[in-house]
C-alpha cells in the first residue's frame, strides 16, 4: 500500500505541470501562445493560410526576430506537410499555406534560440470563430 501511495504521488508530481500548461492562452493577435523558456511565441493562422509567429517577452512585449526558430508540420488527411518559416519583420511566416480543409493536427517546434531545448506543440486546427470567446477556435480560450 506505501508502494502505491508512492507511486501515486509522484505520478501527480510528474502530470501537474503538464495539466497546469493545458489551459489554452490567447496572444495579442488572438493568435494561441506557446509558452517557451523566458519567452513565448503566438501561432496565428493568416487569411491566406500561412502560419505567422510573433515572439514575446516574460512581461508580454513584442521580440524581434532573432535567434529564434520555429518548424511545423501539418499533419492533414491528404498527407504531412512541412512548413518552413521565413523572417517577414517582426514575424516568422510560414512560405506556404497549410493544406485544405480542418480538424487535423499542426505539430509545431519552437525555440526561442537556436541552441536551446525545442518544445512541441500539438494544435487541433479549427480557424471558425468561437462565438463564446470571439478567438479562432484553435486559440479558444472557453472550457468547452
Amino acid at each position: 500500500m506505501k508502494t502505491l501511495l508512492t507511486i501515486l504521488t509522484l505520478l501527480a508530481i510528474t502530470i501537474a505541470p503538464t495539466l497546469a500548461e493545458s489551459k489554452v492562452k490567447a496572444g495579442p493577435r488572438n493568435g494561441r501562445i506557446l509558452s517557451l523558456e523566458g519567452s513565448a511565441a503566438e501561432f496565428f493562422v493568416e487569411a491566406n493560410r500561412t502560419v505567422s509567429i510573433a515572439f514575446y517577452d516574460a512581461a508580454g512585449k513584442r521580440l524581434p526576430i532573432a535567434a529564434q526558430v520555429v518548424t511545423a508540420t501539418a499533419e492533414a488527411p491528404s498527407g504531412k506537410v512541412k512548413l518552413e518559416f521565413a523572417a517577414k519583420g517582426d514575424l516568422l511566416v510560414s512560405k506556404t499555406a497549410l493544406p485544405a480543409g480542418e480538424g487535423y493536427q499542426v505539430v509545431v517546434q519552437a525555440k526561442p534560440t537556436a541552441d536551446a531545448k525545442p518544445r512541441n506543440f500539438r494544435i487541433k486546427l479549427e480557424t471558425h470563430i468561437c462565438k463564446e470567446c470571439s478567438k479562432p477556435e484553435y486559440a479558444c480560450i472557453c472550457n468547452h
